[in-house]
This record gives C-alpha cells, structure tokens and sequence, in this order.
C-alpha cells in the first residue's frame, strides 16, 4: 500500500511506521520542518492509506494551561479534510481521542463506561477543554468526508501508553519514578482520578484490523479496566520491590476524574492483548 502517516515522528506514529514498515510510506511531521497543513494545500496525491496523527497534545499541562497553543489542531484538521475531499484516499484513519466525550460523564467514582453514541454530532456537549473540542470537530468534518464517498474511521484512544512515550504523560512519568524508586512518590491531585489504560502494540494491531477487514464507523480504543494512579502507582512500586510514602499534589492539573471506554464495539473485531501489568513490566525492563 502506499501510505500517508502525518504526525510519524510523534509517539503514536513511531508505532504506525514499525507496523507498516513493508509498505510505501509518506511521513509528514513537524519535527522534520514539514507542516502538514502546508502538505494538505498544495499535495494532490492518492493514497491506499491515510493515518492522520498530526496534532498539538502536551499532555495535561498543555491542555489546562495552554488551550491556545492546542487549537491550532483545528487549523490542521480543516486543511486535512479539505486535502481529502479532493484527493479521496482509499480509507483514512482519524485519529480522535477519547478528551471528545462530554465532560459531565467523567465525574468522581461515576462508574460511567465512555460509548461511541455518547457523542452526538447533532447535539454537542462540552469536551475536555480545546483539544478535546478541536476532536470533536475532526469528527463532525470527518462526516462529511464521509458523506461524499470517501472511507473513514474514527477512533477514541483512551490512555494509550509505551516504552518511548513524553514525560509529560502519567504512564512514562510513573515508570520513570518507579525506576529511581522515588519517595515521596509524587501523584498529581488526590490520586482518584481513574483511567482506561491499553498498551500502544493493541492500539496499532485494533486499528490493522480495521484496515485488513475494511471496518468503517466510529470506535473506542481501550480495555474497560479502571485504573486510579494510586493504583498505578501500587502497581508499579510492587515490580519494583519497594513501598515509598506518597506526596500527592493537589494543586496539579489532574483532568477529569473518570474517563473509562466500553470496549465492546472494539471488541467485536479485536481483543487486546497486553495487560497493564505485563505493559509496566516491559516499560520498567526497556528502561533501565
């Protein structure tokens, strides 16, 4: 296949490029100096397979204290879907992001599984700040690509997690102060905010499912398993045979407090594979 992956620099795209590697791959990153707005403006190539990735994140630091710097993920998605109403890849893969879903959903000890129709294009309700509205409006552009023909699906990443993964993010933050066995083991907030977390090899082999099988619609990726960073933390600390006092940070951003998928729509086509504690294990041995 020929192949587009924006964003292949990124986290998740270093993922896609191992995964597809016998392919014919177009990488499109700023790392490079290569905007892909840019790209989208003047490129009127046809591709098999369109991985669309690129987008300004940061983890929860960027969300809650620089919601400016993360809206230009709407700049870049409206050149995106602009780019494929007029080359129409074959299959385009939208990366959304599990930030899109209402926020009144997420509230401490809700219990409340995330589903795919909890987001209603024709009656919005306010996401996770600006990325998660930036999101949700790839997806509503999304469905107009949709409408005219062209083959589209949309995924909701919950916590996708790695071995190579920014330090701005909780899961290679704890990793990192497990290794150095830190105490007081830092948690921002109380501790209780909850989490779905899946291993980034089941986020790529869910969505070559997608791709063999031609699977079009809108799914979430995760496992259902709730996870507090207390937890995570506990976890961690056991693989590394030590119990350190705790320091919570209250005054940290700590997002919402309960953001967990139902898989079931994923788990139609794929069962994920990696358990968060043989991830942990992986992640702890990659690192030393």
């Amino acid at each position: 296949m020929n192949i587009l992956i924006t964003g292949h620099k990124g986290f998740v795209g270093g993922y896609f490029l191992r995964k597809y590697s016998q392919h014919n791959i177009l990488g499109i990153d700023i790392k490079e100096d290569k905007d892909a707005r840019d790209f989208f403006k003047t490129n009127d190539s046809h591709f098999d397979l369109v991985i669309h990735l690129a987008a300004v994140v940061g983890g929860r630091q960027t969300i809650e204290n620089s919601p400016i710097s993360v809206a230009v993920d709407l700049s870049i998605d409206a050149e995106f879907f602009g780019w494929a109403l007029r080359t129409k890849p074959s299959h385009i893969i939208y990366f959304s992001s599990s930030a899109a879903y209402p926020i009144e959903y997420q509230y401490r000890d809700s219990g409340i599984l995330l589903k795919e129709d909890m987001i209603d294009l024709d009656n919005i309700k306010s996401p996770d700040l600006t990325y998660g509205w930036a999101k949700l409006t790839g997806e509503y552009l999304a469905k107009f690509v949709a409408n005219e023909g062209v083959k589209t699906t949309i995924f909701r990443p919950f916590s996708g997690y790695g071995t190579d993964q920014d330090l701005s993010y909780p899961f290679p933050s704890f990793i990192r102060r497990g290794l150095i066995k830190q105490d007081p083991f830092e948690i921002w907030g109380d501790g209780c905010q909850v989490r779905d977390f899946i291993h980034m090899e089941d986020v790529v082999n869910a969505v070559d499912e997608c791709v063999k099988n031609k699977i079009y619609g809108t799914y979430n990726l995760g496992t259902g398993r709730p996870i507090s960073f207390n937890e995570l933390c506990s976890i961690v600390c056991d693989q590394q045979n030590y119990h350190p006092s705790i320091r919570h940070m209250p005054a940290a951003p700590t997002g919402v407090m309960y953001r967990v998928c139902d898989p079931s729509l994923m788990l139609e086509f794929y069962k994920p594979k990696v358990t968060l504690e043989e991830g942990i294990n992986k992640a702890l041995k990659t690192l030393i």
